[in-house]
């Protein structure tokens, strides 16, 4: 397995604190010590031996919770820090970007870190921000309705056409339902078209001059782009249509029964699209981590951590996840307990399911810092070594 860590990341407090410094996520000071977890956790995945840490991409979290807004920054900040480790958001919520702007983000990112990009892709989750960022193309989460879902969907597997060709190397048009290049989608008049005839790419202009495709700028460092993840999925449609498109899922379901399940999904897709895959591979599973000296004190720490957002603002949207841990440990998509205890959870994650990738949704910010690193020192050196590769 190859492991991941993922921040959200979090304005660090206690839910006392949230309420006393309301709205906390205001406060320079703890944004300030946010950034800074999110650099330390980075660095110590990175000596840990960890492949990859995500990050969320949230918008107007007065709250402080899921608070890294646009993901850009944290990714150029992370990628600085660091020297081996592979960063990404996980994800761009693409219903809500101009996807051009994604592509071209993304390929200066990778050129600037020399191929330690990543790239994780969503489709939103908070009609708070969603229906106002995601505006120009009327998106908004699937979670309001069916005509809500199916639209999102629509506008995402659109726009991630686009994407895909602004990180080619051939100059593209795009005559879409919510999108064009050029536009307007006939072409423009290009008065310079002498310069670009001569110094531009083969195939931007049509015989009379016109401007008739583009090509974006720069490509990734790593060819054709770097590796597409789909953020914490929970549906068979999402599921095929990664497999169609070669994008790994990050499976966010029940263990061991529907995580195997959506698993042989994508197998099963894969195989239809031509790319014969054994039960795992090319997908990503999910899950909460809490590690205690016992069993009691790794279920304190699970009650305090991410349960919080869960219960405060998931919850609210999805009526399948809990408001408290217990029945999250009892579906398997949470591990609680010894490093023994973890240690028998992996070894049946490897032998049922053998993920190419695990992610551990990290408490940065619900737990005190100094508890999320030695939760993290436990995992690293007692547990993932066993399991990795």
């Amino acid at each position: 397995m190859k492991f991941m860590l993922h921040l959200n990341p979090v304005v660090p407090a206690s839910p006392e604190e949230r309420e006393r410094l309301r709205p906390i996520a205001h406060r320079t000071e703890k944004i300030q010590q946010m950034l800074q977890e999110m650099v330390e956790l980075t660095q110590m995945a990175e000596e840990l031996g960890f492949e990859i840490v995500t990050f969320s991409e949230h918008h107007f979290y007065t709250e402080g919770m899921e608070a890294g807004a646009t993901p850009t920054p944290h990714l150029i900040n992370l990628l600085s820090k660091t020297k081996r480790i592979k960063i990404g958001p996980l994800g761009f919520v693409l219903p809500t970007w101009d996807p051009i702007r994604l592509a071209e983000d993304v390929a200066w990112a990778d050129q600037m870190s020399q191929g330690r990009v990543i790239v994780g892709l969503a489709r939103g989750v908070f009609p708070r921000w969603v229906n106002v960022l995601g505006q120009k193309y009327e998106t908004r989460p699937g979670v309001l309705g069916p005509e809500a879902e199916r639209h999102n969907r629509e506008v995402f597997e659109e726009l991630f056409e686009v994407v895909k060709l602004a990180w080619a190397d051939e100059p593209f048009s795009f005559n879409g339902k919510y999108y064009r290049v050029p536009n307007p989608a006939e072409g423009i008049e290009w008065r310079p078209h002498a310069a670009t005839a001569r110094y531009g790419a083969p195939g931007e202009l049509g015989d009379n001059g016109w401007l008739r495709r583009i090509s974006p700028v720069p490509k990734p460092y790593q060819k054709p782009h770097p590796l597409v993840f789909q953020a914490l999925t929970m549906t068979e449609e999402t599921i095929r249509w990664a497999a169609r498109e070669g994008v790994i899922p990050m499976i966010f379901l029940s263990f061991p029964d529907m995580a195997i399940k959506g698993a042989q999904f994508y197998t099963d897709e894969a195989a239809k699209a031509g790319r014969s895959l054994e039960l795992g591979q090319s997908i990503g599973l999910c899950r909460l981590l809490y590690l205690g000296r016992s069993y009691q004190e790794a279920m304190e720490s699970a009650r305090n951590g991410s349960i919080f957002l869960f219960r405060n603002f998931h919850s609210k949207f999805y009526p399948q996840i809990p408001e408290n841990i217990e029945p999250l440990i009892d579906a398997g998509m949470a591990f609680v307990g010894t490093v023994d205890d973890i240690r028998r959870r992996m070894a049946e994650v490897q032998q049922q399911l053998h993920p190419e990738y695990f992610l551990w949704v990290c408490d940065q910010g619900y737990l005190p810092l100094d508890e999320v690193k030695r939760q993290l020192e436990l995992f690293g050196t007692k547990v993932m070594n066993e399991f990795k590769g």
